[in-house]
């Protein structure tokens, strides 16, 4: 229900935004849209539903290393599947990504496993790497809004086909401060992040932006600290030090994004893996 939420909000949103402001930027090629239903349904919708579940069933240190082993997945895909060279320094890159993921969320005391929540996490691993690739190659085509306007509203089908609207659980929205809440997890929870992340792809490839996405966890360890109390361990604060070099890393290696088969600059043209 928090993933129906947030999708349907969010292309809500953008709905009314876009139909007074921008209304030439809703229509798409129809050729286009059995990619973006693909987009919104295996990536956006699966996504959010296979995290929320992982961190359901697990402690939120390992499902979060699970998701973020998506950069690793798309770099051997890229280079197994389509024959796109990946250069050297992305991959050191990844892994250094990784290993700082694995020490701010402190992976390494991951408690009980549960069956149920590994696949969940697995499968976020997957569904992310999927949303990373299929809004690269729509940001080629499309304004970042065009592409999450039509994903979002094809993830909001999708639920409300999956989970029908009728028992949506509108008592959990009866205080003003759940409002607060689902308004703040929508807009600057969703909207506004995903907008960032689809911008960036069409300036940088997905593997890069994959690996600058890991500061995710970094960052919520930060801003737990500052605003809820949550001391940070010394492991956590040098894990947060090694996503950073990773990241860093990553963006001072520009010369190497044309090994990587960058995404070409916005004249039109499509992308195509080598």
């Amino acid at each position: 229900r928090l993933s129906q939420l947030r999708s349907a909000g969010a292309w809500l949103i953008l709905l009314l935004v876009l139909g007074l402001a921008r209304p030439d930027l809703l229509r798409v090629d129809r050729s286009l849209l059995p990619g973006l239903a693909l987009l919104g349904v295996a990536g956006l919708a699966a996504v959010h539903a296979t995290f929320f579940l992982a961190i359901d069933r697990l402690e939120i240190g390992p499902a979060l290393t699970i998701q973020y082993l998506a950069p690793l997945l798309l770099l051997v895909w890229l280079r197994t599947v389509h024959g796109r060279s990946i250069a050297p320094s992305l991959w050191g890159a990844v892994g250094l990504s990784l290993l700082g993921c694995f020490l701010v969320v402190k992976a390494y005391d991951a408690g009980d496993l549960d069956t149920v929540g590994l696949i969940a996490a697995f499968g976020s691993m997957v569904t992310f790497a999927i949303y990373m690739v299929g809004s690269e190659r729509a940001g080629h085509r499309l304004e970042p809004v065009t592409t999450l306007f039509w994903v979002f509203g094809f993830a909001t089908v999708f639920w409300a086909l999956a989970t029908p609207w009728w028992s949506f659980p509108w008592d959990g929205l009866g205080s003003a401060r759940n409002l607060l809440y689902a308004a703040a997890l929508i807009v600057a929870g969703t909207l506004v992040p995903f907008i960032c992340i689809v911008a960036s792809l069409r300036h940088i490839p997905a593997p890069r932006a994959a690996v600058v996405a890991t500061l995710e966890p970094a960052l919520a360890g930060v801003f737990a600290w500052i605003l809820l109390g949550e001391e940070l361990a010394a492991v956590q604060i040098a894990g947060g030090a090694v996503v950073l070099t990773a990241v860093a890393w990553v963006q001072s290696r520009r010369p190497d994004l044309e090994a990587e088969g960058a995404p070409p600059s916005r004249s039109g043209a499509r992308f195509s893996p080598r």
